[in-house]
């Protein structure tokens, strides 16, 4: 019989107390976000982006279009296609809401999404595709849409909307 005490199991029962120990904050760390936060579990990321569609439709539903602007990314960079046509940028997307929307003539009507799907592609992005509509008193437009939501400094924003009517 070996007299080294790892080979008759000795010291097996340590380990496993010590792995037992160790192992919940191993498992904490690697889900933390790089912030030193636990990541946000994909349902939540989930429900937070699905909070910034709802306040969105809230806001244009009371013709607030700054409200609605809030939930895209306020910088040059965000990116915005509809049909043949594509506006960069904060300002000159809001810009086109203005004159498509609020012109002269114009109203904003009522917006609404359906068959929303999100999905999260990543810790603090996700894909999200729909349908929208907009119902005013002379007409009803809508289509399918696709954005891109990024989790910046400031919440979930979203970084690029390819609209189809």
């Amino acid at each position: 019989m070996p007299s080294d005490p790892l080979s008759r199991g000795g010291l097996r029962r340590p380990r496993v107390a010590l792995v037992a120990l160790l192992l919940p904050g191993l498992v904490l760390l690697a889900g933390m976000s790089r912030g030193g936060r636990a990541a946000a579990a994909p349902g939540d990321d989930e429900k937070a982006v699905r909070g910034v569609l709802d306040a969105q439709v809230a806001a244009w539903n009371k013709g607030d279009l700054d409200g609605f602007m809030a939930g895209y990314w306020n910088d040059d960079g965000l990116f915005y296609i509809s049909g043949a046509k594509s506006v960069q940028g904060w300002k000159a997307l809001k810009e086109r809401y203005q004159k498509a929307y609020q012109g002269e003539g114009k109203e904003m009507g009522k917006l609404k999404f359906a068959e929303l799907n999100v999905e999260t592609l990543g810790p603090g992005v996700a894909l999200v595709r729909g349908k929208w509509e907009v119902t005013m008193s002379k007409e009803t437009v809508g289509g399918w849409f696709t954005l891109v939501v990024r989790k910046l400094a400031d919440g979930w924003k979203v970084t690029h909307d390819h609209t189809s009517k």
